[in-house]
């Protein structure tokens, strides 16, 4: 296998401008830089177009290239200079997957009835905090993400990045207007909660063993009234110490996992077997 030197040779150019939201919409592909990423792109069936790794990754990394030449994926021998094109990170780790897009319609991503636990968010901007939150919300076990048509797109690096590979893990819908996903989340039969500091009930006071859709705004801004209106009930996470508020990320991890917390308590309980008195 050769090794691709040539940083305007055609496959890596062709690979390179995915870093731009036109060509991955023209395309419909992304990329997908680090193992964890690439390993997560690997283990869904023929969402990784191609891999391009240095000497030195695909020694480390044997899994990987293993697993992607066992799936039929091309695997591109890359120098430190065309990994460092195709990165945006300041020290690559040297192996980079294209892959194609994974997210689902709206419909699928939130079955009639079929979740519990649902993350909007709406009007968010900062890749990586809706990275994290992707990420936050596959640990939490929430069923699906939506990104409105307003949010960045989840396939920017950095949102990518911030994943860590939970982009592959949960149904991701996107360019929904909010209206609309919150319209479908709530005749899905959840309950839509908006996270934001104007709430008149913190989470320490609501019921959060019912099915619910939790709906984050923007970092700067939060939610607009507009949007507030369409939730069934707006909460705020709440502030013990004297920290004016809480970054985007962290407050979607609290609302999220005081969920999760309940709901498991709940199903657990209903679940358990009642054991009749003697």
């Amino acid at each position: 296998m050769a090794e691709i030197t040539n940083i305007r040779s055609p496959r890596v150019k062709a690979a390179r401008r995915l870093a731009k939201r036109a060509f991955r919409d023209r395309d419909r592909a992304f990329l997908a830089e680090g193992p964890q990423a690439v390993r997560e792109a690997l283990a869904i069936e023929d969402a990784t177009v191609e891999l391009f790794a240095t000497a030195e990754a695909q020694l480390r990394h044997g899994d990987i290239v293993a697993a992607a030449t066992a799936a039929g994926v091309p695997v591109h021998w890359a120098s430190g200079e065309v990994m460092a094109e195709l990165t945006q990170t300041v020290t690559p780790q040297g192996i980079v997957a294209v892959c194609r897009f994974v997210h689902v319609p709206l419909a699928e991503a939130v079955p009639p009835s079929g979740a519990r636990l649902v993350a909007v968010l709406a009007h968010v901007r900062d890749p990586g905090n809706a990275g994290t939150v992707l990420r936050t919300a596959d640990a939490a076990g929430a069923d699906a993400v939506v990104f409105s048509g307003a949010s960045v797109d989840p396939y920017n690096g950095k949102c990518v990045r911030a994943s860590a590979g939970s982009l592959f893990h949960l149904p991701v819908a996107t360019g929904a207007p909010v209206a609309e996903a919150v319209r479908h989340a709530r005749e899905s039969g959840l309950r839509v909660l908006a996270a934001d500091g104007a709430g008149t009930r913190t989470l320490d006071e609501i019921d959060l063993g019912r099915p619910t859709a939790w709906m984050f705004g923007n970092e700067a801004w939060g939610l607009p009234a507009e949007l507030l209106e369409l939730a069934d009930e707006v909460v705020r996470v709440p502030i013990y110490g004297r920290a004016e508020s809480l970054n985007l990320a962290t407050a979607a991890g609290i609302c999220l996992y005081a969920s999760a917390r309940v709901q498991r308590k709940t199903l657990h309980s209903v679940e358990e077997p009642t054991t009749p008195r003697s």
